[in-house]
């Protein structure tokens, strides 16, 4: 799924995202609202992880992130 389909399906995704990374408060999600540069911070903030992991994270999430998550 592209990041374009994410951003303006955050509120149906936001769910998606908790599942993966359960650190995330439900502050985080809103304060995010689906802008990339916004999720990779917070992983790196809530779990101790350089940029380039989180990025990395972020890629296969999105990869494999269906249609079927927008309910």
């Amino acid at each position: 799924m592209n990041w374009d389909t994410i951003e303006g399906n955050w509120k149906q995704l936001a769910g998606q995202t908790k599942a993966q990374w359960g650190k995330l408060t439900g502050d985080d999600l809103s304060q995010i609202a689906g802008r990339r540069d916004q999720l990779a911070g917070k992983i790196q903030e809530r779990y101790g992880i350089a940029k380039e992991e989180a990025e990395r994270q972020l890629e296969e999430w999105a990869a494999k992130a269906e249609d079927s998550w927008l309910g």
